[in-house]
């Protein structure tokens, strides 16, 4: 546990971001990063300043892809290596810090939507595909050619559905191919099509995509064990699709398929667990992970209202990447909400709270369950993978019961300590949210209390920081201190 919240003090110095040359031959660089494409996108914008966004793992080719576009579009090229929140969600603040007036997406993306108008272009990358060995397991697991099944893949394999859909549709009848939802796309559609999950999926009239199996390319090729990790962008859709419909994922390299239905049901076991944890919880951290993210700010407040109505309190954190480390300085938080795209929000392996967390990590949609009375319970409605699914305006919208309501009043018994909870408006007192939230109030005995969890669970730690012994220390001269960095100072034998 200790490895989890430090590290070695030299590390910092010698760790590498991102590779540390470059990572693809002058002669395809303009291939695998679709060069020709983005050069059309910055003379469409008629940008002059257009910022670069690459995950830490293309970081190598960053300069001859930058070089590469300024000569042949002379616009002024800025890389954007150092996300603060995550490689997969487009980097808005930095592309402002930068005075950018468009911005190209490299990797990875989770195609969420933006907060301020920005012209964003994405290259998701091009993996190969078999496509003869994933139509033969697609073959293998959906027998009946009758059953309605929609293809589904990773972004990078995106570009390959389409000639996959060609191979079986003169065999199956029902066949739905979905699309990544990148903004250029959505003009080009006749009818609006459903968007989610990040993607497009051109229904029927009169279809549902709960009445659709799935068949999802994708995936590691090292990883083969049924108790492997699952990628966020798969773990949201066993969370999100329909528990009575088969599901079943194939690697694009190698044709190996399995049905994913036990890995889903572990899934559901697991977001069930974090329910459990968020009712017991006292106080809850939020995490704002999405700045740039739109309606961000509404589901931050959407989600301060429900805490507070549930008699539960409410931290707003704002720390970049949450990482134990940081976390870990809030031990009087019982457990953590990442409000965050679903990529980020459902990065969780299988071992451990969340990546080593000491406390739960959460998705907004995970807390919305355990604190709104009116909600129904997990598993008979719809997984909601983004927050902007909680809001006022969203068909899956549930509105807080008054604090009159009866529904506050159900009995209700945590399946984690057995015991009985009281009624969620009073398990804690009506303290107003903001800057008036730790103000003292007066007892009885006109004894000065803090009304606020975090401030008790200070009073009962041994060691509560340094004290400031205000006019009792005597004053002295400013001498110089010392000098050098901190794992190796000059007075420091061996520095």
């Amino acid at each position: 546990m200790e490895d989890a919240f430090s590290s070695p003090a030299g590390a910092v110095l010698q760790r590498e971001a991102g590779a540390p040359g470059p990572l693809t031959p002058p002669t395809e660089l303009a291939h695998n990063y679709e060069l020709e494409r983005v050069q059309a996108f910055v003379r469409e914008c008629e940008a002059k300043r257009v910022a670069l966004q690459f995950p830490d793992d293309l970081l190598g080719d960053s300069v001859a892809v930058a070089r590469a576009l300024e000569e042949s579009t002379g616009a002024k090229m800025f890389v954007l290596g150092d996300t603060a929140y995550g490689s997969c969600c487009v980097d808005v603040l930095g592309a402002e810090q930068a005075e950018a007036e468009a911005l190209v997406h490299f990797g990875p993306a989770c195609l969420s939507r933006l907060s301020r108008p920005l012209p964003v272009f994405y290259v998701l990358g091009q993996r190969p595909v078999a496509l003869e060995l994933c139509a033969e397991a697609f073959r293998n697991l959906h027998p009946n050619p009758a059953e309605p099944v929609v293809l589904l893949s990773e972004p990078a394999c995106a570009h390959a559905l389409e000639a996959l859909a060609a191979l079986l549709c003169p065999q199956y009848e029902d066949l739905l191919v979905s699309h990544p939802a990148l903004p250029a796309a959505a003009p080009a559609w006749e009818q609006p099509p459903l968007e989610r999950f990040g993607r497009f999926f051109p229904l029927s009239p009169g279809r549902q995509l709960e009445d659709y199996g799935a068949f999802y390319v994708g995936g590691s090729e090292i990883g083969d064990d049924d108790r492997d990790e699952v990628t966020p962008d798969l773990l949201q859709l066993l969370l999100g699709w329909a528990p009575d419909r088969p599901f079943s994922s194939c690697l694009p390299g190698s044709g190996k398929a399995r049905a994913e239905g036990p890995r889903a049901v572990r899934a559901r076991a697991r977001s069930h667990y974090l329910v459990e944890r968020a009712r017991d919880a006292q106080v809850v951290g939020l995490l704002a992970g999405a700045p740039g993210g739109a309606g961000h700010c509404e589901a931050l407040a959407h989600l301060r209202t429900l805490v507070k109505a549930a008699g539960k309190r409410a931290y707003v954190l704002s720390l970049g990447r949450p990482t134990p480390a940081k976390l870990a300085n809030f031990p009087e938080v019982d457990v953590f909400v990442l409000l965050a795209c679903p990529l980020r929000a459902l990065d969780r392996p299988r071992s451990g709270a969340s990546r080593g967390f000491f406390r739960p990590l959460l998705t907004p949609y995970e807390l919305e369950a355990a604190c709104n009375p009116a909600r129904g319970p997990l598993g008979l409605e719809p997984y909601l993978t983004q927050c902007s699914d909680l809001l006022l305006g969203s068909p899956f919208h549930v509105p807080i019961p008054p604090p009159d309501s009866e529904l506050w009043d159900m009995p209700d018994m945590s399946l984690i300590t057995g015991e009985l909870r009281p009624p969620q408006a009073s398990a804690a007192p009506d303290v107003p949210d903001g800057p008036e939230a730790s103000a003292l109030s007066h007892r009885s005995r006109l004894e000065l209390a803090e009304s606020s969890p975090a401030a008790l669970f200070l009073g009962s730690r041994t060691w509560r920081g340094l004290e400031l012994q205000l006019g009792q220390t005597a004053p002295m001269r400013a001498v110089a201190g010392r000098r050098g960095v901190p794992i190796a100072y000059e007075d420091e034998p061996g520095s």
